[in-house]
Order: C-alpha cells, then sequence, then structure tokens
C-alpha cells in the first residue's frame, strides 16, 4: 500500500471527537482499529458494526464467529470508508433525505416501518448512525460510479446482436434463477480469512442458524447483495466455470458449499431453473441493458482495487 499522511487532528474531528490536548489524543489513538489514508475507524465503529452484522444476519453471536469475522468486519469498513473518500473527492451530495430512503427500503426488507426498525436497533444495543454509514457509502459509491465509470461503458449494436445469438445458441439448455453471497480475494494475504468466513457462513445457512438473503445484504461484495444477492436468471456461459458446475448439481433452493473461482469465494442458492426457450431470450433494450450492468460491475470493481491498492491502511485488529 502506498504511503501518504498518517493521521491528522483533522481525522480524528471528522469523527466526532473532540479534545483538548496532546494526551487526549494519545488516549483516543489506543482506541483506533484503522487508518484509512488521512482519516480513521474507531474500535467502537467496529464493534457497532459486528452488533449489526450479528443481529441483521441471524448468525449465533458466540466468540468462535465473532472472532472470525473481525478481519471481514474490517474489511468492509475500510472498503466503506474508501467510498466514502472517493465520494467527498467528487464533492458528491449526499442529502439527508436519500439517507432516510435507503434506511426505509431496508426496513421494509425487514417487514418494519423505519420507526419500528430504529426502536429494534435500540434495543438489540446497536447505534443507528452504524446503519446511516453503511447507507451513506452506497450513496456516495453510486454517485461515483455514476460520474467517473458509467459514461465510459459503450455499449453496440453488435454487442447486442452477438449476446442475443448466443443465448439463441443455449436455446435447450438450463438457466437458474439464483442468488449468491460473493466474498472478494483481493490480495493472497486475505486468502485463508477469507476461505474460513465463507465456509463458516456457508455451515451457517445450511444449518438454518442464518437466513442466506439476510447474511447476503451483509457479506456479499456482489451488484445484488442490497437485493439479497438475487442475481436474476443466468445461463452457464454467464456465470465463472467454477460456480456454473456447481450450480448444475444443486436441488431447487439448496445452497452450496463455498466455491472459489478467480475472483474470490461464492455461495449460491439455487431459486428456480428452466429450459431456456425463444420466449425467455431478452430483446434489445433489455439487452443493453444487461450487458452495461455487466460492464458496470466489471469496471467498478477494477476501479475500487486499484483505489484500494494506492491507499495506505494500517490495521491494528
Amino acid at each position: 500500500m502506498k504511503k501518504s499522511l498518517y493521521l491528522t487532528v483533522l481525522a480524528l474531528c471528522a469523527l466526532g471527537v473532540s479534545f483538548a490536548s496532546s494526551a487526549a489524543l494519545a488516549g483516543l489513538s489506543e482506541n483506533i482499529a484503522v487508518v484509512v489514508n488521512n482519516q480513521a475507524i474507531s474500535q467502537s465503529d467496529v464493534n457497532d458494526r459486528m452488533r449489526l452484522i450479528m443481529v441483521s444476519s441471524g448468525l449465533q453471536d458466540t466468540p468462535e464467529i465473532r472472532e472470525k469475522l473481525i478481519p471481514q468486519i474490517t474489511s468492509v469498513l475500510i472498503d466503506e470508508q474508501l467510498r466514502l473518500q472517493e465520494g467527498e473527492k467528487i464533492e458528491a451530495e449526499i442529502t439527508q433525505e436519500q439517507i432516510d430512503a435507503g434506511f426505509k427500503q431496508i426496513a421494509d426488507q425487514n417487514k418494519m416501518s423505519p420507526d419500528q426498525f430504529k426502536q429494534v436497533l435500540k434495543q438489540s444495543g446497536i447505534n443507528v448512525a452504524t446503519m446511516e454509514r453503511q447507507i451513506r457509502s452506497q450513496i456516495a459509491w453510486t454517485k461515483v460510479m455514476q460520474a467517473k465509470i458509467k459514461p465510459k461503458i459503450q455499449v453496440r449494436e453488435t454487442d447486442v446482436e452477438d449476446a442475443i445469438e448466443r443465448m439463441r445458441a443455449n436455446i435447450g439448455k438450463t438457466e437458474y434463477l439464483a442468488a449468491e453471497i460473493f466474498l472478494p480475494v483481493d490480495i493472497p494475504a486475505d486468502e485463508a480469512n477469507v476461505r474460513q468466513l465463507a465456509s463458516r457462513l456457508s455451515s451457517e445457512i445450511k444449518s438454518g442458524k442464518a437466513p442466506f438473503f439476510q447474511v447476503a445484504r451483509q457479506f456479499s461484495q456482489s451488484a445484488g447483495a442490497s437485493r439479497g444477492g438475487d442475481i436474476g436468471w443466468v445461463q452457464e456461459d454467464q456465470l465463472a466455470p467454477e460456480v456454473a458446475e456447481t450450480m448444475a448439481k444443486l436441488d431447487l433452493n439448496q445452497v452450496s458449499a463455498p466455491v472459489r473461482s478467480l475472483s474470490g469465494y461464492h455461495i449460491v442458492l439455487l431459486r428456480e431453473k428452466r429450459e431456456i426457450k425463444e420466449e425467455n431470450i431478452p430483446g434489445k433494450q433489455a439487452m443493453i441493458n444487461l450487458i452495461g450492468t455487466e460492464r458496470l460491475e466489471r469496471m467498478q470493481r477494477q476501479y475500487f482495487l486499484d483505489l484500494k491498492t494506492a491507499a495506505f491502511i494500517d490495521s491494528r485488529v
């Protein structure tokens, strides 16, 4: 990671912390979990997110699971901080109305009103601000993609025609309505932690201790995470070969063991499957949207990897 500014008084103030002396600053530094460029993530931020994940994902709250979750939670908070920082660079405006709308969407998914959901969070000892931080990061990153990535995406007429022809060539084969939890392995050093987390999540879901869709919303790093991991109808050639092979062996509503692809670990859920027919092939505009979404996902992932590689990150947990 490229080294830049370490930690500044300004960064600490950005965390909402006030202090009157260098001694207070020294005391506060003991509670810093991670430094991301010139801003800090506190240990209380990590603890708040841990409580949120435990309650919202349905995972059992045990010391073993907490220990295994710490690296992933830290990674998620780092990613959120980088996305917020990138949003600041383009001066992305995030209004309270947008945050409230995001909060309402999550409350709706949990079949509650926003006020009921806030009350549940408070009763569970969860700081509502940690949920709002998650929402703010998602909004900021959406605005970054719209400003810096989406304008670069072009879908030509020949791209659409070729895609439709490929789908027609698959008529008679099987396609799947699926959902996934995707945990990327960005650097080799993350391999063991990500593998262990994937195994634990798969085990908890299969045993019925944690709902797939809630776990996906909290842990998955794919584009469908906010929809509980839903990736819609997909054909074999739209999936990583390892994932396609696993999907073909699943029964309906079965969850897979973790599958390693070139980019990370996948836990997949088969919801339905059907034979591909002419009427299942998307029209021209739907195909343009599909190709554009796939390219946006690929480009934004590379953009973020480059952003993370260039960042100064000092983890103390």
